[in-house]
């Protein structure tokens, strides 16, 4: 079977939970960058949502992160990423579903976009939304520091999982912003845990790979989804 092609955009914080998780796993694949395209015929015939990443592997093609990642991890060999203890699983499908609806949305959608995306693109940012975002994003910070708690390497544990790769990038976007600067020495836990997981091979190869151009597409967002408070 051909190599698994892996559709986005090059900053995607989802995008990169994909690509992190292939490179981790030493698998051979394509990124077919979708700047160009993004919200034509073209990218909506692989994600009708308006959304990335995609992942196409032989027939198969497939969107939305937690997916893509959970059929990345079984199809392909190198060490799992997915405990075999039915607890841990739950506990790695929590983390899956926290970063979706309380890590990304206010490190991301709301920081990042104002501190950095907007910015880049001469667009004045929302003060309004970054404060809205920063004492969720403090919370969340608050939940990792005690996950980490118990002295181990990653968020489960010894053993490095999905979950890990799945609020790296998030966690990276927020460390560019003067927010995640002031905030993240606060949590010292955290800050080991993202030195661990900074100087993963993997994490290092993704970052190399990845221009830090501005998004182009991204002035749509400006009025298209831009929280409004």
């Amino acid at each position: 079977m051909s190599d698994p092609i892996v559709y986005g955009f090059p900053r995607s914080s989802f995008v990169n939970i994909v690509r992190l998780i292939l490179t981790h796993k030493d698998v051979a694949y394509q990124f077919h960058d979708l700047e160009p395209v993004m919200g034509k015929p073209d990218h909506l015939a692989l994600h009708p949502f308006n959304r990335v990443p995609i992942l196409k592997h032989g027939d198969l093609t497939v969107y939305e992160t937690s997916a893509i990642v959970a059929y990345v991890d079984e199809a392909f060999g190198g060490v799992s990423l997915t405990p075999k203890d039915i607890k841990a699983r739950a506990h790695m499908n929590q983390w899956i579903s926290a970063v979706n609806n309380y890590y990304y949305p206010y490190m991301i959608y709301h920081v990042t976009h104002e501190r950095l995306v907007f910015p880049e693109l001469g667009i004045a940012p929302d003060e309004k939304v970054v404060a809205h975002a920063l004492p969720k994003v403090e919370t969340g910070l608050a939940v990792a520091e005690r996950q980490l708690a118990h002295g181990k390497d990653f968020l489960l544990g010894g053993e490095l999982s999905i979950a890990d790769f799945y609020l790296l990038p998030s966690t990276f976007a927020f460390s560019l912003t003067a927010e995640g600067q002031s905030m993240y020495p606060k949590f010292p836990a955290f800050c080991r845990w993202r030195e661990r997981m900074d100087n993963l091979p993997a994490t290092q190869k993704v970052r190399a790979a990845v221009e830090r151009v501005p998004i182009e597409h991204a002035r749509k967002w400006a009025t298209s989804h831009r929280p409004k408070y």
